[in-house]
C-alpha cells in the first residue's frame, strides 16, 4: 500500500496495479541497467527480454525508474525506449532518489532505489544482475555501495548472481552479515561470483526450492526481523565465464580505472564497459543471461509468495 503523502509522485503501469490489487505476484525490476549498464540495443532488447519472462513465468513485470521527476512503477514501451536511448539520465540510490523527483530529473533506479520503490509499491521480489557493495580498496576510498544498508532495512527479496565480481566479495559478505543480511544461494553450496557459478566462499545459507525461500521471508516477517534477503542464483553453466578468466579481465579494468582516477558512481559503469572491451563482448553476453535467469527464479518465488 502506497503512503498517501507519496501518492502524488507515483504513477503505476495499469497491469502493475491491477495485478497488486488482486494480489498477482509481480516481480520488480531496476533501470540501471539500461540506462548504464549495458549499451544500446542490447540495454532495449535485455529489458524486453525479462519483462517477457517474467511474463511467462506467470507474474508481472514493474521495471522501476524516475522519468521526468516521477517515480515509475512499471514502464510503457516508449518510456522504456527513451531510458534505452540515454541522454541526461542519473543513477540513483537512496541519497538522491527524491531529489530526482523534487527536481523532474530522470534516472535508472540502482539496487537500493528499486527496492525503495518496490517496498513503497508492496512487491516483495526484485530481480536484478548483481548487487553493489564493497569496492576495492574501500579502506582508502570508503567507497561502499547503499545496496548493503538498503537491504538490512528494506522488505524486498533481492534476486541476483552475488554481488559484482569487481567488487572485494569477501568483504562485501562480511558487511551483510554484520547487517543481519541472509544470503541464500539457491542450489548451490558456494556464493556464485555473478560472471562465474563458483568461487571460494562457501554459502552462508542454501535453499534448493523457490517455495523454501518464500516460506523463509514470511518467517522473517512473522518474527518481526527487518530488512530483506539477498539469494545468490548462479548463472546457467553454459553462460558462465570461468573465475581465473575473469580475474584477469577485472585487474586490468580496475588498473584503467586507477590510472585514470575514476571515482564514485563512475567506477561501475567504466569497469563494465572496460571488461566488456577486454572480454571481446563475452561479459556482456553472460550478463544478459544471468539477468535472465534472475527473472525466471524472482517470479517463481513471487508466485510461491
Amino acid at each position: 500500500m502506497i503512503p498517501e503523502s507519496a501518492r502524488s509522485f507515483i504513477d503505476i503501469e495499469p497491469a502493475v496495479a491491477e495485478a497488486l490489487d488482486a494480489g498477482a505476484p509481480v516481480v520488480a525490476l531496476e533501470s540501471t541497467i539500461i540506462t548504464h549498464g549495458m549499451p544500446y540495443p542490447q540495454n532495449r532488447e535485455t529489458a524486453i527480454s525479462v519483462e517477457r519472462i517474467v511474463r511467462e513465468e506467470g507474474a508481472v513485470p514493474a521495471t522501476i525508474a524516475v522519468m521526468d521527476g516521477r517515480l515509475k512503477i512499471g514502464l510503457t514501451g516508449a518510456e522504456r525506449q527513451a531510458l534505452a536511448m540515454g541522454g541526461d539520465m542519473m543513477k540513483l540510490s537512496r541519497a538522491d532518489l527524491a531529489f530526482a523527483i523534487s527536481e523532474r530529473r530522470t534516472g535508472g533506479t540502482t539496487v537500493a532505489a528499486t527496492m525503495i520503490a518496490a517496498a513503497l509499491a508492496g512487491i516483495s521480489v526484485f530481480a536484478t544482475g548483481g548487487i553493489g557493495g564493497v569496492h576495492k580498496g574501500a579502506e582508502k576510498s570508503f567507497d561502499i555501495s547503499a545496496d548493503l544498508d538498503e537491504l538490512a532495512r528494506t522488505p524486498v527479496i533481492v534476486v541476483s548472481a552475488g554481488p559484482k565480481a569487481i567488487l572485494d566479495i569477501d568483504k562485501t559478505l562480511e558487511v551483510l552479515e554484520t547487517r543481519g543480511v541472509p544470503v541464500v544461494a539457491y542450489g548451490a553450496d558456494v556464493v556464485p561470483a555473478f560472471w562465474s557459478r563458483s568461487s571460494p566462499r562457501p554459502a552462508p545459507l542454501r535453499l534448493d526450492r523457490p517455495d523454501a525461500i518464500a516460506g523463509f521471508f514470511r518467517t522473517r516477517h512473522a518474527l518481526g526481523i527487518a530488512g530483506g534477503m539477498l539469494v545468490a542464483n548462479p548463472v546457467p553453466e553454459a553462460d558462465e565465464i570461468p573465475e581465473d578468466e575473469m580475474a584477469a579481465y577485472i585487474a586490468a579494468a580496475q588498473a584503467a580505472a586507477s590510472a585514470e582516477n575514476i571515482g564514485g558512481k563512475a567506477v561501475t559503469p567504466y569497469l563494465l564497459s572496460k571488461i566488456l572491451e577486454l572480454s571481446d563482448g563475452r561479459s556482456l553476453a553472460t550478463n544478459i543471461a544471468l539477468v535472465e535467469n534472475n527473472a525466471r527464479l524472482a517470479s517463481r518465488i513471487a508466485k510461491a509468495l
